[in-house]
């Protein structure tokens, strides 16, 4: 309570403070869920501030968005947007052009998981506020775990064992289609995602770590490629090397897989009246690399940013923060379903009448790994693309653990160069 009039009374101070009122150009989704979002905002923003509130459309597409706002950017544009919505793999790379928040949002990061929080720092200074946040899940069955007397995963190598007995015992009893274990196996930017879970859950480093240091060709690193590998054609199909996140979804919800690793979106899909998995589903958070290893999820999620060329930053921060504040954070989660990267909207009990699934997956935010992006800054596109080439390398037995894990790690020191840039 006390964080929520704190965000309250800091929000209205700085609209009361202001000599005029200006009209903040944010960026607004497409879709009936995210208008009625936007348009509470719009609605709350005009009403506690003397500021007008303009939405602009960009690309829904991630890699798309990207290359706009570079676009906009480089030519230091003020007229097109103030406040955007960016992937929590882009504080690093477009630092420069975000506007520095530190001063204006510090006091609410205790409101927020601290994984989150701590992505968006480039260089000791906040480039973005959290908006939501994602972090990878593993399904599973709980008809057929049940069926077969097995209790939830806690290692990988449990789900391995699980997956491939009762796939077996499943396809003798004329289940043929029935695969034990689904991913993000495609060369792209979820497979980034995976591997970097696999890794850290052996206690194998984040490939490039915190220091900027590169850490990606260890023994442990080299365990995690290795167990990755051994499921293919054996509890995960050869398809699985072109899977999104769609198509393993649509591999699980069909009632052919037993677990499916994905994220927390997919779950009020699989509960949905035309799920042919209805009722049978649960998930937890992802297994550890072994008894000595650790639960680990790449953390996902999107920030709301400030433009650092905006001609309105004070109205700008004021907007981030209302974003920011518990009510707005629990109204995204009621109209859209997005997890709220803000701890106390957990305790609200209408979210949790609307999303008990949401108990579950706080272990697994608490959890979550970022992705080496802030570190290595404008060359994490790079970095990767390194990454999940290397990790499809290895799955599609186009190379060994080792030979890939040493390769990544001299393309990695070959963009790193003397520093991260």
């Amino acid at each position: 309570m006390r964080l929520k009039k704190i965000a309250a009374g800091a929000l209205l101070s700085l609209g009361a403070g202001l000599a005029q009122a200006d009209t903040v150009k944010m960026e607004c989704g497409a879709g009936a869920t995210v208008k009625s979002f936007c348009d509470y905002v719009k609605a709350r923003f005009e009403a506690e501030t003397p500021h007008k509130l303009q939405f602009i459309d960009l690309p829904r597409a991630s890699d798309e968005k990207l290359s706009m706002l570079q676009q906009i950017f480089a030519t230091k544009d003020s007229k097109v947007v103030d406040v955007m919505a960016i992937d929590v793999v882009w504080p690093g790379v477009l630092d420069r052009h975000l506007l520095d928040l530190t001063e204006h949002v510090k006091d609410l990061e205790p409101a927020f998981f601290s994984s989150v929080w701590q992505n968006n720092i480039v260089n000791g200074r906040v480039k973005g506020v959290p908006n939501f946040i994602d972090a990878g899940v593993l399904y599973y069955r709980s008809d057929l775990l049940e069926k077969y007397g097995e209790q939830p995963p806690t290692t990988w190598q449990d789900m391995a064992r699980i997956a491939a007995g009762i796939q077996d015992a499943e396809r003798a009893a004329g289940s043929r289609n029935l695969h034990g274990f689904v991913f993000q196996g495609k060369a792209y930017e979820g497979l980034t995602c995976d591997a970097l879970e696999w890794v850290a859950s052996f206690d194998g480093g984040s490939f490039v770590e915190p220091d900027g240091s590169i850490s990606a060709n260890n023994p442990k690193a080299i365990e995690a490629f290795k167990t990755a590998a051994s499921w293919i054609d054996t509890i995960s199909p050869k398809g699985v090397l072109a899977y999104q996140e769609e198509e393993a979804r649509a591999v699980f919800q069909n009632g052919d897989a037993v677990f499916m690793r994905n994220w927390p979106y997919a779950y009020l899909l699989s509960q949905d009246d035309a799920s042919p998995v209805k009722g049978k589903v649960s998930m937890m958070p992802l297994p550890r690399g072994g008894e000595g290893g650790q639960h680990a999820a790449a953390l996902g999620g999107w920030q709301w940013a400030v433009s650092a060329y905006t001609q309105v930053p004070e109205a700008a921060i004021a907007l981030v923060r209302m974003l920011a504040d518990f009510e707005s954070q629990r109204q995204n989660f009621l109209q859209m379903g997005v997890s709220p990267a803000r701890l106390d909207v957990y305790e609200d009990a209408e979210v949790q009448a609307k999303g008990p699934h949401l108990t579950l997956l706080k272990e697994a935010f608490d959890g979550a790994v970022a992705r080496p992006s802030t570190v290595t800054r404008t060359e994490y596109p790079k970095v990767s693309k390194a990454i999940w080439n290397a990790a499809y390398d290895t799955l599609s037995g186009r190379a060994s653990a080792e030979a890939a894990l040493a390769d990544l790690e001299g393309r990695l020191k070959r963009f790193k160069g003397r520093e991260w840039k």
